[in-house]
């Protein structure tokens, strides 16, 4: 467990690196908007990938079960399988997302200002979006068979481009331009297309018995079926994850800039946590869908527990850096032009602090039941949790007062701010937290066939 989660946790840091140095050059050189314009455009990057986690998510079960089962040839041909269905729905996923670019940003309630400049960041990005594709579905592949280091030694060199070149075209560095703003995007999208043509080049030449070749591209309706039916539900939850996520951000969005951008500083530093969390949760994810391919469910039992205390711990520690150290946390990010915003930041990351313990369990143990092919009982429970608490209990916290749509009630709200969303966080994740533990308990997950 240990070989796979360390160099995730390494490369998660390294992925988190990326976002911090853009946050940092943003709160550093520009201004409010532009912070809070790169938090709503790290939202919408976000929705993209997530919609293809019906194919990650499905792919990553498959290839575990069949190296669980020594079924090499078969896992090479579901990962060409998988590449395959990517680059189809990458034809018109990222048609619509140029086409409707500033629409997708308006909706989002940003102030004017803060909406332009994230209209501008996106179409920058949107060349670089299938690459960034490419990477997440062939990094699901090859973590399925085990391979954590492709993904470890590619980010490294994705956020090497990506730093040096947004901090050279943000301040004109050298013999660079000084594009400002622009140029954060531009290191954003070129980081994208050098990942996605390194790990692709991976897969072309061959990894962990995984390679793709172009007879085995063309369309297997079995593979693909069995694919979808395992992604799909775990591809829902992730998108439901991120379409609430992104409404309510504009529940805060709506507070104005400054609280806006509070929120995107506070989700930074909170990403930090996330980091055991997911690279844990990556690790039980591969054992449990080898072991259950092994016929091991005693195995792929202890993988869960094992994963959920050692990331556990780790975010508790993470949790506890949190409450005692909020102000030289959000201190690395003020600027000039946004020390209003990233002061604000400080109290919210001492909110979430306390849910470290039902966050590890969340993010850990819905990995796992993914692993096992057992997809639609975390969508349940997103859905309760992000719909059924998170959304409604914003809307009373943050606001003074609610309108109800298509009537004329009115009802009186707590007038928190962003405070009042991070709270709403906590419960949410507290409520998912016995749910999913609940899952686990029950042991269907570990009958599931894929």
């Amino acid at each position: 467990m240990l070989w796979l989660a360390v160099p995730v946790v390494i490369e998660q840091f390294l992925v988190l690196l990326v976002t911090w140095t853009d946050h940092w050059l943003t709160a550093k050189y520009l201004y409010t908007e532009h912070l809070a314009a790169i938090n709503l455009t790290a939202y919408i990057l976000w929705v993209i990938p997530c919609i293809f986690g019906i194919i990650g998510v499905g792919a990553t079960a498959l290839v575990a079960r069949y190296f669980g089962a020594g079924k090499y040839r078969d896992a090479s041909f579901v990962t060409n399988q998988a590449i395959l269905l990517a680059l189809t729905m990458l034809t018109v996923i990222t048609t619509i997302a140029w086409l409707y670019a500033d629409s997708l940003i308006a909706i989002m309630q940003l102030p004017d200002d803060a909406t332009q400049a994230a209209i501008v960041y996106f179409r920058i990005v949107i060349p670089g979006i299938p690459f960034a594709i490419l990477h997440m579905i062939s990094n699901a592949c090859l973590r399925g068979a085990g391979d954590i280091m492709s993904g470890f030694i590619t980010m490294f060199i994705v956020n090497v481009v990506n730093v040096i070149l947004s901090l050279c075209l943000v301040t004109g560095y050298g013999p660079f331009p000084e594009l400002g703003w622009d140029g954060i995007a531009y290191g954003t999208a070129i980081g994208y297309m050098v990942g996605g043509t390194i790990i692709i080049g991976f897969l072309v030449k061959g990894r962990f018995h995984l390679k793709l070749h172009l007879s085995q591209m063309k369309p297997n309706w079995d593979v693909l079926s069995r694919l979808l039916k395992i992604g799909v539900p775990g591809g829902i939850d992730m998108m439901c994850m991120v379409m609430f996520q992104m409404w309510f951000l504009t529940i805060i969005n709506s507070l104005g800039s400054v609280q806006a951008a509070a929120h995107g500083t506070a989700i930074r530093i909170e990403a930090m946590a996330y980091l055991p969390g997911h690279a844990f949760s990556i690790a039980a994810t591969t054992l449990v869908g080898q072991f259950l391919g092994a016929n091991r469910p005693d195995r792929a039992t202890r993988s869960i527990l094992l994963a959920c205390a050692w990331g556990g711990t780790l975010m508790i520690g993470a949790g506890a850096a949190f409450y005692f150290g909020a102000e030289i946390l959000t201190g690395l990010f003020i600027g000039d032009n946004t020390r209003e915003a990233v002061t604000l930041a400080a109290p919210l990351i001492q909110i979430v602090a306390i849910s470290m313990p039902a966050l590890a369990i969340v993010i850990i143990m819905t990995g796992s039941l993914r692993g096992a092919g057992d997809t639609k009982w975390p969508l349940l429970f997103s859905i309760i949790g992000l719909l059924g608490i998170r959304i409604p209990l914003a809307y009373y916290l943050c606001w003074e007062t609610i309108s109800i749509p298509f009537t004329d009630i009115v009802l009186q709200g707590m007038n928190l701010g962003v405070r009042g969303a991070w709270y709403a966080m906590v419960v949410d994740i507290s409520v998912r937290s016995v749910l999913v533990f609940a899952r686990f308990l029950h042991g269907g997950w570990k009958t599931i066939r894929v």
